[in-house]
């Protein structure tokens, strides 16, 4: 059973329980991606049994009609295994999902999110990406992260394609080599990438972000541009502010809430505390009762 204080960050144990967290949000207008929470699996079975919770979810997705997506992480479905199982179990979450009508469409299937892990995976993930946006014209998208120097590179490459790309700071300890170090450094290149996103890409920008002036900047490159976006933040992380921009009408731009659930919380929970001092915080309060 997850405690009080990680319900707050994750949706529940069970399938059930985050399908009625989506329903919740989108009362309020606020759509779901929903990750199953697990990675780096050796054992083939482990893999398969995740992706096989993946085709459940999207299918329940559709059943009840829900304004949500999937979110899946390579490691999770067979990459620490091998690409050969990676690659089959990334085919059949996307195959069934593809099928699956999301909410208020008849002929579009549930959108499938392909995380983005350390830059060890990089590679493998857009190859990933441009094999099945190709394939089902734009029914996946892929996260990159603006921490890691080549993914202004990587942008120029992935602006042709169909779906969708979301970008994020970046949470990995990543080598100095490779990366920006200094938050100055990251947040600049962070504008930049948003920057060229909104000029460069068709299909939309996800702005994966609780930081306000990135968002706020989103909103002004919108203006200048016409490019539609979204905006994507954490369960638990800003939430009030999450329903603020879902019912702002000036604001033109979708809400999206990345809802992790399964046994596997308390892993996903402790990173979130050790990464946010305010989460902490949040988390010591509950704690004393106050």
């Amino acid at each position: 059973m997850i405690p009080p204080i990680a319900s707050n960050f994750v949706a529940g144990e069970t399938p059930e329980a985050a399908l009625a967290h989506v329903e919740s949000l989108n009362e309020r207008g606020v759509a779901g991606i929903l990750n199953l929470l697990g990675e780096h699996y050796e054992e083939r079975s482990a893999a398969a049994a995740d992706a096989d919770a993946y085709i459940d979810l999207v299918e329940a997705i559709a059943d009840r009609n829900l304004d949500a997506c999937v979110s899946v992480k390579s490691s999770q479905i067979g990459l620490d295994i091998g690409d050969d199982a990676f690659r089959e179990n990334l085919a059949r979450i996307v195959e069934a999902a593809n099928g699956s009508p999301a909410a208020g469409s008849d002929d579009t299937g549930t959108f499938v999110w392909i995380d983005m892990e350390d830059h060890e995976t990089t590679d493998v993930t857009l190859d990933a990406f441009e094999r099945h946006a190709t394939a089902t014209d734009g029914n996946v998208g892929v996260c990159v992260q603006a921490n890691l120097k080549r993914t202004r590179e990587d942008l120029e490459r992935l602006a042709d394609l169909p779906g969708k790309v979301r970008l994020v700071k970046g949470a990995y300890d990543e080598p100095a080599e490779i990366s920006y170090k200094k938050k100055a450094r990251v947040d600049e290149s962070y504008r930049d990438c948003l920057a060229y996103m909104f000029e460069a890409f068709d299909d939309g920008v996800a702005v994966g972000s609780h930081d306000p002036a990135m968002i706020e900047y989103a909103k002004e490159l919108h203006a200048e541009h016409g490019t539609p976006y979204e905006v994507q933040m954490l369960m638990g992380v800003r939430e009030t502010e999450q329903f603020d921009l879902a019912a702002d009408p000036d604001v033109d731009a979708d809400v999206y809430q990345y809802i992790p659930y399964g046994s596997k919380w308390f892993s996903y929970f402790y990173r979130r505390i050790r990464e946010r001092k305010s989460n902490a915080l949040f988390a010591l309060r509950a704690v004393v009762g106050r």
